[in-house]
């Protein structure tokens, strides 16, 4: 260890730092970069999981780029994403901004606004699914029959099929952003929102010029989440749609479920791998012009 005496006190730091990291850096590695890197490589290649990887080149792409199918869930997954983050970012905002106001049973009501996000996603689809089914069957369409209305083709309508999905995957999700949110009003300090009482300031200037603003870290933070969410969303739309997965046309299938279903039930890899690699570079394009729009001028 004649080196490490040698070492000046910054240099041991250093060492010492990179030691603590090491473990943590190669196990990242190993979960992430390779198989990261091995989708993007696959993405080039044929294999059907038994036989050999054979090069392809670009060919997953011009087919994929060529399949309307893929257009078409494309298209649906940016509805869920442009749709489902403003929809559910305002419900948790308003919903958060008063019961922050709310003294009495404050942690009971917060606990069960949070309660469904704890909830197994799985158990939620088939529950929203029941509720979707059409009479005798269906919570909602029994409802509805009760005072005259006819039923509602909630799952079976390619037009109200992706809003049926993307309600309960709204609903889901705001026990978190409205904790997220609790905690962001929480950190304001108090003496801006006395300054502007005693200056005789409204409810809503208050709101649009303090609290907004001051909230804007907390509001990027959620709004970068809650898209990667609902561009990488699954399970709700695997589970209300396993007779016909995707819906009525594909209405409701999102990119996800297209590598699920390319993969293991086609058994195509390598185009999966491609489906896999846009998806990604979708994430990515949409977090950074996210940060970039959202940034501290």
């Amino acid at each position: 260890m004649g080196w490490y005496q040698s070492l000046t006190i910054k240099q041991k730091q250093v060492v010492w730092a990179w030691a603590f990291l090491s473990l943590p850096v190669v196990f990242y590695s190993v979960i992430r970069f390779y198989p990261t890197l091995n989708a993007i490589t696959l993405s080039f290649q044929e294999w059907n999981l038994l036989g050999s990887r054979n090069w392809a080149g670009l060919d997953n792409y011009y087919k994929l780029f060529a399949d309307p199918v893929f257009w078409k869930v494309f298209k649906n997954t940016f509805v869920y994403l442009l749709l489902g983050t403003p929809i559910s970012l305002l419900i948790s905002f308003i919903i958060a901004y008063n019961l922050d106001k709310v003294r009495f049973m404050h942690g009971t009501i917060r606990a069960l606004y949070f309660l469904p996000f704890m909830t197994s996603t799985v158990a939620m689809a088939w529950l929203w699914r029941w509720f979707y089914q059409p009479v005798p069957i269906g919570l909602f369409n029994n409802a509805l029959a009760s005072i005259g209305i006819p039923q509602f083709p909630f799952l079976g309508s390619t037009t109200w099929a992706l809003p049926s999905i993307l309600a309960p995957a709204v609903w889901a999700g705001l026990g978190f952003q409205i904790i997220i949110f609790m905690a962001g009003l929480r950190a304001i300090p108090q003496t801006y929102y006395e300054a502007a009482r005693i200056d005789g300031v409204g409810a809503w200037t208050t709101l649009w010029r303090i609290t907004l603003p001051l909230l804007k870290p907390t509001i990027v933070f959620l709004v970068v989440l809650s898209s990667i969410g609902f561009l990488r969303i699954f399970d709700q739309v695997f589970n209300m749609t396993s007779n016909n997965p995707g819906g009525p046309l594909n209405s409701t299938k999102p990119l996800v479920l297209m590598i699920y279903e390319t993969a293991f039930n086609a058994f195509d890899m390598g185009y999966a791998a491609a489906q896999t690699v846009v998806l990604f570079a979708v994430l990515l394009v949409v977090s950074l012009t996210q940060l970039y729009i959202m940034r501290d001028k």
